[in-house]
């Protein structure tokens, strides 16, 4: 595994809410990184207890976590470890209930 990987690797699995992103919660930088946190948001995550990366600040993680994943698009929601999908998968599950549990599982 590489230094990068090792990097994402950690940031992954040492917090239980991460997103990969195009700017951060308060000025998100491309359309798809703001309906990504307005569902977060909606799903009841307080942007202050979120952990956002900003790949734009860091190429090697912008890449890098494309590989991580096995997923070519950014934004990327991480919870609890386990990849869950871009914000097209995140509003999906956000309408059918499921991000809701998977981000709230003792409030389901």
């Amino acid at each position: 595994m590489s230094d990068t990987q090792e990097r994402i690797d950690q940031l992954v699995k040492s917090h239980d809410v991460v997103l990969f992103m195009k700017g951060s919660a308060s000025f998100p930088m491309c359309g798809f990184s703001g309906r990504a946190i307005q569902v977060l948001k909606a799903s009841g995550v307080d942007t202050k207890n979120l952990t956002t990366v900003n790949v734009l600040d860091d190429a090697e993680i912008r890449q890098g976590i494309k590989e991580y994943s096995n997923w070519p698009t950014i934004p990327q929601l991480y919870v609890k470890g386990e990849f869950v999908g871009g914000s097209d998968i995140m509003m999906e599950m956000y309408e059918s209930g499921e991000l809701q549990q998977v981000l709230n599982p003792a409030a389901a």
